[in-house]
């Protein structure tokens, strides 16, 4: 791990790992595919290989759309909100 897009990227990618553990081992069924962490996880493998190879402004591109895509489809703040 050498550049700054190894460390954001894996900080993703380790949240998406607790994220997916959480959700596959809790009590109430989540709609969540297999499928969307996929997605997920290739956005984050480009966005590092962007990054590494001096395409620094199109991997920040592909990090800030994966985390988009995260909040708005895998949706990891829902239960903090329901009281």
């Amino acid at each position: 791990m050498e550049t700054a897009f190894d460390f954001l990227t894996m900080a993703v990618f380790a949240g998406l790992i607790v994220l997916f553990l959480q959700r596959s081992v809790g009590d109430d069924p989540t709609e969540d595919s297999i499928w969307q962490y996929l997605i997920a996880s290739v956005g984050c493998a480009v966005s590092n290989y962007l990054g590494n190879n001096s395409y620094t402004l199109l991997g920040l591109i592909v990090l800030v759309v994966t985390l988009i895509f995260i909040y708005y489809v895998l949706r990891p703040l829902d239960r903090w909100r329901q009281p």
